[in-house]
């Protein structure tokens, strides 16, 4: 074997090895309720975006990039959740009240147009699945170059939250949110397809 293979399969296996450990420490991170775990899938996408920078290239043995791909697929779609979670978490200062079923208490509406003290609303419910399908999709559509599928889930996504945005908090935490989560996955997404290109 040339050393210019043996050296390409080990940069290949590294990336491999890298970028399954994020996505490994990540689902740690979601399983035990510490989001700054998932800040050590930071350095596989670090490495890689300065390497695209820095125009390194190395030689792609046969199936060892296409398992770097997936796993940053897997990568974009389950380490954008924690992350994320560690970004709104710093963005509140512990000012949001968590609800029962994943969303944000805010107060609620009375019949006069005002808002009750003494009562709260839960809105953005299902923030955490709607995260995964949004990354999943995102990372998806950059993989497949095809980007207004990007658009689309960008306006699915404000059309379906619009009605629970009219507190500034609940503005606030979805903007925060969904540009974390979907650069995350575009991060991600470039990763998988700017080598190859």
């Amino acid at each position: 074997m040339m050393p210019l293979q043996l050296l390409a399969i080990v940069a290949w296996t590294g990336a491999l090895f890298f970028v399954l450990a994020a996505v490994a420490i990540a689902v740690l991170a979601i399983r035990t309720r510490q989001p700054a775990l998932a800040l050590f899938g930071l350095l596989p996408v670090g490495l890689g975006l300065l390497a695209l920078v820095l125009g390194v290239r190395v030689a792609e043995p046969p199936v060892l990039p296409a398992l770097v791909a997936l796993g940053l697929a897997a990568l974009g779609v389950i380490g954008g959740n924690p992350l994320t979670v560690w970004v709104l978490r710093r963005a509140a200062h512990g000012d949001v009240d968590p609800g029962a079923h994943g969303g944000i208490l805010i107060p609620a509406a009375t019949a006069s147009g005002g808002t009750s003290a003494s009562k709260t609303r839960e809105v953005l419910r299902g923030g955490t699945w709607i995260g995964y399908l949004e990354r999943l999709a995102v990372v998806g559509a950059i993989a497949l170059g095809r980007f207004e599928i990007v658009a689309a889930v960008i306006a699915i996504k404000g059309l379906g939250r619009f009605s629970e945005l009219d507190a500034p908090i609940a503005r606030e935490r979805f903007i925060i949110g969904t540009l974390v989560s979907m650069t995350w996955a575009a991060l991600c997404g470039a990763l998988i397809v700017l080598p190859i290109a």
